[in-house]
C-alpha cells in the first residue's frame, strides 16, 4: 500500500486534476482487477476529495465510472468468507462505492448511470447465494450503498420498486428477507413522510404505509427465524405507527383484493383506538422474544383485546387477520412447548368465543402452521388436576374448533379444505397421539357431503401409510374415527362402490371393527358375501310386512349352489370357478356365524379348504347336528389319506413334498377340532386311534428336503420354493407336528411317566419316552422361527413338570433355551405376548414351582433368576410382569385340576417365591414424559368403552403398570389370617417390606419428593396398610418397634400420613401397645427434630385410639404431660402440631370432667385461647388456621376412611403425590383376572374426604390456567423493556447509544461497575446482567464474553447485554490488575470505614 500511496502523491504533484488522479489510482484504463491496496487507497482519496469540497460535473462523472467500472465488479467476484483478504477487499470496495455516491449527490441527472448503479446493487441484494462472502457483500450493499444511492429521489424510487416483492411472489423470498429488511431499516428516514413536508426535495414524497408489498415484507420479518430480522421488522412497524400518530392524517394501503381488509390504515377519528391496538400488538411481539412463560402469560389476555379492536360491530374485519397469524406463528415456533400449547389452545378457543368471519388466509394457516404445531405429541397432555383417562383439553378444543370452523366456512370451500386437511395428515410421519385426536376431531364434524373420491383416497393413505407403526390400541381407535369420518362426510353420489370397498379394505378388522362388522380378508369374496347378506336382511324385513315368498335371495344363491353340487361329479369345472365359489361360501359362513378366521397363508388352496372345514364343523355344532355321519365320514377319510401320504418315503418330488405339508396341516386341523368341539363325539371314530398311534411314533423335527431346481421351474409353487419360501413351508410342517403332539400329550397327561418307561401299555412312544420328547422340543426351539414355537412351549408345559425331579439338568436347559427365545423377540404383539404367556405357563406351573422348591436345587435358583430377569424386562417393556403375576396369583389362589396335579396346596408356592409378590407390591417405574403421555391416551381410549370398537375387538391386555400392584393387592385381600399358610406368608411379606423400607432409607437419607425412593416407600407402606387387619397381636407387637423406627426417619408427607395411620390403627386395636408409643417421646431432641411431628399427629386422633378403652383417665393424664412439654418447643412447626394434639386431648379431658386436671385448666385454657385469638394477620395466625383445616386433622377418620380408594387414590392425591401414583378405584374393578372376595367391603372413600382438594388453603397463582385467566380482567402490570424507536435502529453504534438511553431513562451509568468475572454459571450471569442494566450500571465485568451466546444466559438477560457494556477479564491475576488500574474503584475498595474483622476487598 505504501508504493501505491507514493505513486499517488507523485501523480498529485504532477497533475492536480482529480479526475486524472482517480484514473491513476485505478491503474489507468487497464481491465485488470484492482488489488486490495489500490481499493483502500482509492477510498482514502475519495475521502480526501469529499473533505476538500472538490466538485464539478467531470469529477462526479469520473466517480461514477470508477464506482461502476472498477469497484462494483469486485463485490460480485468469488472468494470465501473465511479469507481475510477477501473481507478486507469487500469493505474497502463498499466504502469507495458509498463515497462515490456522496460525491455525485442528488444532482446527478443521467438516468442511465443511476439505472446501472441501482440495478447492480439490487441484483446483489436479491441474489440467492448463501455463501458467507456473498452475505457480507449483500449486507454492506443493503445497509450502506443503497441508502447512499437513495439520496437521489429518482434512485430512491427505483430502489423502492426493486426491494419490494411483486404481487405474484407472495412476499419476499426467504433467502433475502433479512437483506430487504436491512435495506428498509437503513432507508427508514426516507420511507415515511416527515412532519415538515418534503423539505424542498425533488420528486414526489414516498410513503411506505401505502404499499402492500412493504407490509408483506414486515410480516414475513416478524415471523422469521432470525432474531435480528424480527427486530428490524418491529422497528419498521413502530416507525410507521409513530409517524401515523404524529401526522394525524387518514391513509389506507390499497387491499390486494376488493373483499379483503387493508393491511394498514389510519383514521383521525379512531386515532386512540388504533394507537392502542398497535401498542398492544408490538408489546406482544416484543414479549414473545423471551421464552419465560411467567413473563409471557400476563400479556396473553391482550391478544383477546386485539380481536375486539379488529372486528367491527357488523362482524367484519377492520384489520387484516394476517397480523394475528403472525403472533400465532411466533408462538407455535417457540422453543418453549408450554408457550406453543398456550398459543394453539388460544387460537382454537377464539373461534368458539368470537365466531370470527371467514378469511382465505385462515384455511392456509390451519393447514400449514397450525397442523405443524398439532403434530407435537407433548401438547396433548392432561392439564393439572385432570383425572387420568379424561380427554386432554387440546383434544376437546380441537373437536369444537373443527366443527365450528366447518360450519362457518362457505359450503363451496368445505370440500377443498377437508381434502387438504386430510392430505396434510399423509404428508409427514405423524405420531400416534396427534393422529388419534385429529381423527377424533374429523369424526365429530356434523354430517355433510364434503368428501369425494380424492377424499376417500386420502383417508386410505392415512390408514395404510401414516399409521402403520403406531401402537395397536391407538391405531385401532384412530381407524374407528376415520371410518366414522368417511361415513359422515362422504358424498355417496360422487364415489363408486369399488372405491368405497377399496377404502374399507384398508381397515384392519382385528383392531377396529366389532364382530358384527366384519371387513374383507379376501376382498371380492367378502364384498359379494356382504352384499348377499344385506340383501337377505332387506328381504326378511319386507317379508315380515307382506308375507311374500322369499325368491329374491334364491336368485343370488342359485349359481353358487349349482357349482357346489357339481364339485363331486364334474371333473372339468374350472379351478378358478371352484376357488371363487368356496371363498364365497367360506365368507358367507363366517359372516353368518359372526366369527372371523385367520388363514395362515394368503390365498393358498390348502388353507382355503381347511378353513372351510373348520367353519362347516362350527356350523354343525351351532346348529345342533351332533352326529352328522357326513362329517364323521369326511374326517375319517381325511385322517386316513393324510397318514398314508405322510408314511410314503423315497419320493422327494415337489408335488409329494407339498402333499406331506398339506397332510400334516390337515391332521393339525383335525386335532384342533377334537379339542375344541368335544360335543361332536368324534373321539369314538376308529380313525382317531390310528391318528394317535401315528402322531406318537412320528419322527419329530423331520425336515423336508428342498426339491431340485428343474422341478421348481415346472411347478405351480415356484415362488414358494425359493430359499426363504421353502424355509417357511418346512417351519410350518414342523410346527404342525408339535400341534398334533400336544394333542396327544395333553390327552394322556396323567399317564406320562417321570422318566422313560417302555413297559406302558399305551404303545405311544412320545408318552412312553418323555425325556426323548423333551430333547426333541429343545431341538425344535433351535430350528423354528419365533412365530412358530408356540406349540413347542405347550408341549414343554406338559413334559417339564413330570421330568423336573428326575432330569433337572434337562429341564434347566429347557428354561434357558426358552428364555433365550423370549428375550430375543421383537415388539411384535401377536408373537411376543402369546409366546410369553406360554413361557410363563410352563416355567411357573404350580407343580414345577413345588418340585423345584422342595429340592432347593439348581432349578429353584434358575426360576428365581428368571423372576429377576422378568422384572428387569418389565422396566423396558410394560406388561411383562403383569402376565407373570396374574398367572401365578390365579394358580395359587384358585387352582384348577390341571394346575394342582399331585400337589396338595398350591398356595405353598407363594411362600417359596414370595419375592414375586414383594416386587409386585412396590413395582413401577418413573416414566419419561412421553411414556406417561402414551399411558394417559391409552387410558382415555379405554374410558370410551364400547363407543370405540377398538376396545371391543382388541384383547384387554392389562399392561398398565398399575395393574401389577392391583393384582398383588387383590391377591392379598383374599388371604385369611386363620389359615396357617396365609398367616406365615403375610408375616414373611411384612418383614421383607419393612426391611426394604429400611434399606431404601439407608441408601439415601434425603430424597426429593416423587423420586423413585419416595415412590417405593409410599407403595410398600400402602401394602402394609392393606395387610394390617389380617395380622395378629403377637406379630404386630414384635414388629411395632420397626414401625416406630420408620416414623423417626426423614419422610415425605405422603409416607408420614401412612405411618401415622398404621400406628393409629394398631393403638386403636391394641391399646396395651401405648407404653411402647410413649417411649418414642423419650429420645433426645437431635433424633426427634425431624420426626416428633409424626407422633404428635398420632395424638391428634387420640379419641379414635381410646375408643374401645374403658379406663381413659390415666392414659389422658400421660398424654397431657407428653404434649405440654412440646408446646413450648423453640421450633414453630413442632409447637403447631403439639397445640393441635393438645386441643384434641384437652377436649377429651373436659368431656370426662376429670378433677385431677383442674390445676392445669388455667394454663391450658389460656394457651389455647391465646393461639385461637392471635392479633394481626401474621403468618402465625394463618398457619394455625391452616393446620386445623388440613384434611388429616379436620376431615380424615382413620376407621371410617379405611378403604382401597383412600389408600391408593384419595390419600396420594391429597398429599400431592405425583399423579402417576394415583390408582383410581375403577382400575380395581376393571381388573377381572382376580376378583375381590364377596365379604370385602372396604372399597370406596367417604364423600367428605373424596371431594376435598389438595392444599385447599393454598393461594393459587393468578394466571396459572389460561381458561381462568381469560375470564379475569386484563393484566396491566407487565414486564416490558421501553425502547424508543429512535434508539432501536440496528445500524446505530451501540457504544454511543448507551449513555443517551440511560440519560433518557433517568439512569446513571458512570459510577457503578459490577465485577462478576469469577461467576461461571450462564443462568446467574444472565440474571445479573439484566439487573445491572436495570439499575444503570456503567459496565459488567465477566470472565469470558462467550457466555452471551449461551441460550440460558439469553433467556434470563432478555437482551440486556445489548444495552450494557461488557468487559472481559479472565483469570484472578488479570482481575487484580484490572482492579488496580481503576483508581475510583480502588478508593472504594480501600475505604477505611469498614467494620471490625472485615477483610479488605482489595486484598
Amino acid at each position: 500500500m505504501e508504493l501505491v500511496l507514493a505513486d499517488t502523491l507523485l501523480g498529485l504533484a504532477q497533475s492536480p486534476e482529480p479526475c486524472a488522479l482517480l484514473r491513476a489510482v485505478c491503474g489507468g484504463d487497464g481491465a485488470a482487477p484492482l488489488s486490495v491496496e489500490r481499493v483502500e487507497t482509492l477510498r482514502f482519496l475519495l475521502q480526501w476529495l469529499e473533505a476538500g469540497g472538490a466538485g464539478g460535473e467531470a469529477l462526479r462523472r469520473a466517480a461514477w465510472e470508477v464506482a461502476l467500472g472498477r469497484c462494483w465488479p469486485l463485490l460480485r467476484g468469488g472468494g470465501g468468507a473465511d479469507d481475510p483478504e477477501r473481507r478486507r477487499l469487500v469493505r474497502a470496495a463498499c466504502g469507495a462505492l458509498r463515497l462515490c455516491a456522496r460525491l455525485c449527490g442528488a444532482q446527478l441527472a443521467e438516468p442511465a448511470l443511476l439505472e446501472r448503479a441501482v440495478d447492480a446493487a439490487l441484483a446483489l441484494v436479491r441474489a440467492g447465494g448463501r455463501e458467507a462472502g456473498e452475505e457480507v457483500a449483500a449486507a454492506l450493499v443493503a445497509g450502506r450503498l443503497l441508502p447512499a444511492l437513495s439520496s437521489n429521489r429518482t434512485a430512491l424510487g427505483r430502489v423502492w420498486a426493486g426491494l419490494l416483492p411483486g404481487r405474484g411472489e407472495g412476499g419476499a423470498a426467504a433467502q433475502r428477507v433479512s437483506r430487504t429488511l436491512l435495506a428498509l431499516t437503513a432507508l427508514a428516514d426516507l420511507l415515511f413522510p416527515g412532519l415538515d413536508g418534503d423539505g424542498g426535495r425533488e420528486g414526489p414524497a414516498l410513503d411506505a404505509r401505502l404499499y402492500g408489498g412493504f407490509w408483506r415484507v414486515v410480516q414475513e420479518g416478524l415471523t422469521d427465524g432470525d432474531g435480528l430480522c424480527r427486530k428490524r421488522a418491529r422497528y419498521l412497524l413502530k416507525r410507521a405507527v409513530e409517524v401515523s400518530d404524529q401526522l394525524r392524517t387518514d391513509c389506507t394501503c390499497p387491499p390486494d383484493n376488493g373483499d379483503e381488509p387493508s393491511l394498514f390504515w389510519w383514521s383521525v377519528e379512531k386515532n386512540d383506538k388504533l394507537l392502542q391496538f398497535w401498542e398492544n400488538y408490538i408489546l406482544i411481539m416484543e414479549t414473545l422474544e423471551g421464552n419465560q412463560i411467567h413473563v409471557i402469560k400476563p400479556v396473553l389476555p391482550k391478544l383477546n383485546s386485539l380481536y375486539e379492536y379488529a372486528l367491527s360491530e357488523k362482524g367484519c374485519w377492520l384489520f387484516h387477520p394476517s397480523w394475528h397469524m403472525c403472533i400465532y406463528k411466533r408462538m407455535f415456533e417457540s422453543e418453549n412447548k408450554t408457550l406453543t400449547r398456550e398459543g394453539v389452545a388460544q387460537f382454537l378457543e377464539i373461534y368458539e368465543t368470537k365466531r370470527l368471519p371467514n378469511s382465505p388466509g385462515f384455511s392456509e394457516f390451519i393447514i400449514g402452521p397450525l397442523m405443524d404445531a398439532l403434530s407435537e405429541s407433548s401438547l396433548y397432555g392432561r392439564s393439572p388436576g385432570q383425572l387420568i383417562g379424561a380427554c386432554p383439553p387440546l383434544g376437546v378444543k380441537l373437536q369444537k374448533f373443527l366443527s365450528i370452523y366447518l360450519t362457518l366456512l362457505p359450503e363451496e370451500e368445505r370440500s377443498t379444505f377437508l381434502l387438504k386437511f386430510i392430505q396434510k395428515m399423509t404428508s409427514r410421519h405423524w405420531c400416534a397421539v396427534p393422529i388419534l385426536f385429529l381423527s377424533m376431531a374429523l369424526a365429530c364434524i356434523p354430517s355433510c357431503k364434503a368428501l369425494g373420491t380424492e377424499g376417500l383416497h386420502a383417508l386410505r393413505d392415512v390408514l395404510q401409510c401414516t399409521m402403520i407403526t403406531h401402537q395397536i390400541l391407538l391405531r385401532g381407535a384412530a381407524q374407528c374415527f376415520l371410518l366414522q369420518t368417511a361415513m359422515h362426510l362422504t358424498d355417496v353420489e360422487k364415489v363408486s362402490l369399488p372405491e368405497i370397498s377399496s377404502f374399507l379394505m384398508s381397515l384392519r378388522p382385528e383392531e377396529s371393527l366389532r364382530e358384527n362388522c366384519c371387513m374383507p380378508d379376501w376382498f371380492e369374496a367378502k364384498l359379494v358375501a356382504t352384499m348377499i347378506l344385506l340383501a337377505a336382511d332387506v328381504e326378511e324385513m319386507k317379508n315380515k310386512q307382506s308375507n311374500a315368498e322369499r325368491v329374491e335371495l334364491k336368485s343370488f344363491l342359485h349359481p353358487l349352489l349349482d357349482v357346489l353340487l357339481k364339485l363331486g361329479t364334474n371333473a372339468y369345472i374350472p379351478t378358478l370357478k371352484t376357488d371363487k365359489s368356496l371363498q364365497l361360501l367360506l365368507k358367507l359362513l363366517q359372516t353368518c356365524l359372526l366369527k372371523q378366521s385367520s388363514p395362515q397363508d394368503d390365498l393358498d388352496r390348502c388353507n382355503l379348504y381347511l378353513a372351510l372345514l373348520s367353519e362347516l364343523v362350527n356350523l354343525c355344532s351351532n346348529a345342533g347336528w351332533k352326529k352328522g355321519p357326513s362329517i364323521w365320514n369326511f374326517i375319517s377319510s381325511l385322517i386316513n389319506a393324510s397318514i398314508q401320504n405322510l408314511q410314503e418315503t423315497g419320493n422327494e418330488q415337489l408335488g409329494e413334498q407339498i402333499q406331506k405339508v398339506v397332510s400334516m396341516a390337515s391332521l393339525t386341523v383335525v386335532c384342533e377340532i377334537f379339542d375344541q368341539k368335544p360335543e361332536l363325539q368324534l373321539k369314538s371314530l376308529h380313525a382317531v386311534e390310528t391318528l394317535k398311534g401315528f402322531i406318537s411314533s412320528v419322527q419329530l423335527n423331520q425336515v423336508l428336503k428342498k426339491p431340485s431346481k428343474i422341478e421348481e421351474k415346472n411347478s405351480l409353487f415356484e415362488e414358494s420354493t425359493s430359499s426363504q419360501g421353502w424355509g417357511k413351508i418346512v417351519a410350518s410342517y414342523v410346527h404342525d407336528q408339535w400341534v398334533c403332539l400336544h394333542f396327544i400329550l395333553n390327552k394322556y397327561d396323567k399317564f406320562i411317566p417321570l422318566s422313560n418307561d417302555e413297559t406302558l401299555e399305551l404303545s405311544l412312544l412320545a408318552v412312553q419316552r418323555p425325556i426323548r420328547t423333551l430333547q426333541s422340543a429343545l431341538e425344535a426351539l433351535t430350528l423354528l422361527p419365533s412365530d412358530q414355537v408356540l406349540p413347542v412351549f405347550h408341549c414343554m408345559k406338559v413334559l417339564v413338570p413330570k421330568l423336573l425331579g428326575s432330569s433337572e439338568s434337562l429341564c434347566i436347559d429347557a428354561f434357558d433355551l426358552a428364555w433365550k427365545v423370549i428375550s430375543s423377540l421383537s415388539n411384535t404383539q401377536l408373537i411376543f405376548w402369546s409366546n410369553l404367556k406360554a413361557f410363563v405357563q410352563f416355567v411357573f406351573d404350580t407343580e414345577v414351582l413345588a418340585v423345584a422348591a422342595s429340592s432347593k436345587g439348581q432349578a429353584y435358583s434358575k426360576i428365581k433368576e428368571i423372576i429377576l430377569k422378568l422384572v428387569e424386562m418389565s422396566t423396558a417393556r410394560t406388561g411383562v410382569f403383569n402376565t407373570v403375576l396374574s398367572y401365578c396369583c390365579q394358580s395359587w389362589l384358585f387352582p384348577t385340576s390341571d394346575d394342582t396335579g399331585a400337589l396338595e396346596n398350591p398356595f405353598s408356592n407363594a411362600g417359596n417365591y414370595s419375592e414375586l409378590i414383594t416386587e409386585a407390591c412396590v413395582f413401577g417405574m418413573v416414566f419419561r414424559r412421553d411414556q406417561r403421555l402414551i399411558q394417559d391416551v391409552h387410558a382415555f381410549v379405554e374410558n370410551l368403552g364400547d363407543e370405540c370398537a377398538a376396545n371391543v375387538v382388541t384383547e384387554s391386555t392389562n399392561r398398565d403398570d398399575h395393574y401389577v400392584r392391583v393384582c398383588a393387592v387383590k391377591f392379598l385381600c383374599w388371604l385369611d389370617g386363620s389359615n396357617t399358610l396365609h398367616k406365615m406368608f403375610m408375616e414373611d411379606l411384612v418383614i421383607k417390606l419393612l426391611d426394604k423400607d429400611e434399606l431404601v432409607s439407608k441408601s439415601r437419607t434425603r430424597y426429593y419428593v416423587n423420586s423413585l425412593q419416595h415412590r417405593i416407600k409410599n407403595r410398600l407402606w400402602q401394602t402394609l396398610l392393606v395387610i394390617f387387619p389380617k395380622l395378629d397381636q403377637n406379630f404386630l407387637t414384635g414388629t411395632l418397634d420397626k414401625i416406630f423406627q420408620a416414623g423417626f426417619g426423614n419422610n415425605q408427607a405422603s409416607i408420614k400420613y401412612l405411618i401415622e395411620w398404621i400406628i393409629i390403627l394398631i393403638l386403636h386395636r391394641y391399646p396395651q401397645c401405648l407404653e411402647k408409643f410413649w417411649n418414642c417421646f423419650c429420645y433426645g431432641e437431635e433424633k426427634l427434630k425431624t420426626s416428633i411431628c409424626t407422633f404428635l399427629s398420632v395424638l391428634s386422633h387420640f379419641d379414635i385410639i381410646l375408643e374401645n378403652t374403658s379406663e381413659k383417665k390415666p392414659i389422658l393424664k400421660k398424654a397431657l404431660l407428653v404434649v405440654l412439654q412440646w408446646c413450648f418447643n423453640h421450633n414453630f412447626s413442632v409447637r403447631l402440631y403439639a397445640l393441635v394434639a393438645l386441643k384434641k386431648i384437652w377436649g377429651m379431658c373436659k368431656a370426662l370432667c376429670v378433677e385431677e386436671f383442674e390445676a392445669l385448666t388455667p394454663v391450658i385454657e389460656s394457651s389455647l385461647h391465646q393461639v385461637e385469638n392471635m392479633h394481626g394477620a401474621g403468618n402465625a395466625r394463618k398457619n394455625w388456621q391452616r393446620i386445623q383445616d388440613h384434611f388429616f386433622f379436620a376431615t380424615f377418620h382413620p376407621l371410617k376412611d379405611y378403604s382401597l380408594e383412600t389408600i391408593f387414590y384419595t390419600l396420594p392425591r391429597l398429599s400431592e403425590l405425583v399423579e402417576d401414583e394415583w390408582i383410581p378405584l375403577c382400575k380395581f374393578t376393571r381388573y377381572t383376572d382376580i376378583s375381590l372376595p364377596a365379604a370385602f367391603h372396604w372399597l370406596q372413600s367417604r364423600t367428605e374426604l373424596l371431594n376435598l382438594k389438595p392444599s385447599d388453603w393454598s393461594q393459587q397463582d393468578m394466571g396459572s390456567d389460561l381458561v381462568e385467566m381469560d375470564n379475569q380482567t386484563e393484566w396491566t402490570d407487565v414486564q416490558k423493556k421501553i425502547i424508543p424507536w429512535k434508539n432501536s435502529s440496528p445500524d446505530l453504534d451501540l457504544e454511543l447509544v448507551f449513555q443517551d438511553r440511560a440519560a433518557k431513562l433517568g439512569k446513571s451509568n458512570s459510577r457503578l461497575i459490577v465485577v462478576a468475572s469469577l461467576i461461571d454459571k450462564p443462568t446467574n450471569l444472565g440474571g445479573l446482567c439484566r439487573t445491572s442494566e436495570i439499575f444503570g450500571a456503567s459496565a459488567l465485568v465477566v470472565g469470558s464474553l462467550h457466555y452471551i451466546n449461551d441460550k440460558q444466559f439469553q433467556h434470563l438477560s432478555v437482551s440486556a447485554e445489548q444495552w450494557l457494556p461488557l468487559v472481559e477479564v479472565g483469570g484472578k491475576s488479570i482481575l487484580a490488575a484490572y482492579l488496580k488500574g481503576s483508581n475510583t474503584l480502588m478508593q472504594k475498595l480501600q475505604n477505611p470505614n469498614h467494620q471490625k474483622n472485615q477483610s479488605s476487598a482489595g486484598a
